[in-house]
C-alpha cells in the first residue's frame, strides 16, 4: 500500500470510530480493551493523533513524550477527536514527501511511516469502538489493508527489543493470510522474532485465517483463528505480543 492509501484508510477509520463512539455513548464498556470505557478510548486516540501531528507538522527529529487527552467528556470530547484526527489527515497530505522527522519503525520514509502507523493505529481501536456497540456490528477491512497491518506488527513492531515474545527453545511459527496468499516465518528465539516474508522453513506452528479475521487476532482484538501444529507456540504468541 502507498502512503495515499494508508492517509486514505485513516479518514475513514477515525471518522467510523467516532460515529461509533458517539452512538454509543461516553460510558459505554469497550470489551476489547478491559477497564476502559468509551470516554477513555476516544481520548487515549485523539491524543495520539495529536502526538502523531506534531512530528509531521513541526517536523519534530526526537522523541516526544505522549501526553494525556484534555478532561473532557461527551459532545465536547468528540468534537476534540474530531479536530484533532482531520488535523492529522490534513498535516499528511500536505507534508512533503522528503519529510524530516522522528519514526520508530522502518520505512521508505518518514511520511510513509506515519502515514502507515496511524492509519492501523485507528483502524485497531475503530474495530474496540465497535465492540461498545450493542449491536455488535462490524465493519469490513479489506484484505489488503489488513495484510499490510500484520506485516506491520510482525516485521515493525516484533522486531524491536521491546518484544516479549521469546523462547529459550527455538520455534518457528508460520502466520498465513488465505485470502491474500501472505505467509510470514516468524522465528522466535531468546532474542526478539525475526519475521521474513514468505514459507521458508518447517514451521512448528501455524497460525491462519482471512486476512481481516488475522488482523483482528494478531492485534489480540479477536481469538486466534485455524491453529495447526503445536498450540503451546500459539499460546506463546498469544500471551506475550501485545504491544
Amino acid at each position: 500500500m502507498d502512503t495515499a492509501a494508508h492517509i486514505a484508510a485513516l479518514r475513514r477509520e477515525g471518522q467510523l470510530l467516532a460515529a461509533n463512539a458517539e452512538a454509543a455513548g461516553p460510558d459505554a464498556t469497550v470489551s476489547t480493551c478491559p477497564g476502559w470505557q468509551v470516554r477513555d478510548l476516544v481520548r487515549h486516540t485523539g491524543a495520539v493523533h495529536r502526538w502523531a501531528t506534531g512530528f509531521v507538522a513541526e517536523r519534530h527529529t526526537s522523541p516526544r513524550p505522549l501526553t494525556e487527552g484534555p478532561d473532557l467528556d461527551g459532545d465536547e470530547l468528540f468534537a476534540w477527536f474530531r479536530e484533532g484526527h482531520g488535523l492529522l489527515v490534513e498535516a499528511l497530505e500536505q507534508a512533503p514527501d522528503d519529510l524530516e522527522c522522528w519514526a520508530f519503525l522502518p520505512a521508505p520514509s518518514p511520511l510513509a511511516f506515519w502515514a502507515r502507523r496511524q492509519a492501523h493505529e485507528t483502524a485497531i481501536h475503530r474495530i474496540d469502538s465497535e465492540s461498545a456497540l450493542p449491536s455488535g456490528e462490524r465493519t469490513t477491512i479489506g484484505s489488503a489493508f489488513a495484510a499490510d497491518g500484520i506485516d506491520e506488527l510482525l516485521r515493525g513492531f516484533h522486531a524491536r527489543e521491546r518484544s516479549r515474545v521469546r523462547s529459550e527453545e527455538p520455534k518457528v511459527l508460520r502466520i498465513h493470510a488465505t485470502d491474500e496468499d501472505a505467509v510470514w516465518t516468524v522465528r522466535i528465539s531468546e532474542k526478539p522474532p525475526v519475521t521474513t516474508p514468505g514459507a521458508e522453513d518447517e514451521a512448528d506452528c501455524e497460525i491462519s485465517g482471512p486476512a481481516a479475521r488475522l488482523y483482528s487476532a494478531m492485534w489480540n482484538r479477536l481469538p486466534l483463528p485455524q491453529i495447526t501444529g503445536d498450540i503451546d507456540v500459539a499460546r506463546l504468541w498469544r500471551e506475550n505480543s501485545a504491544v
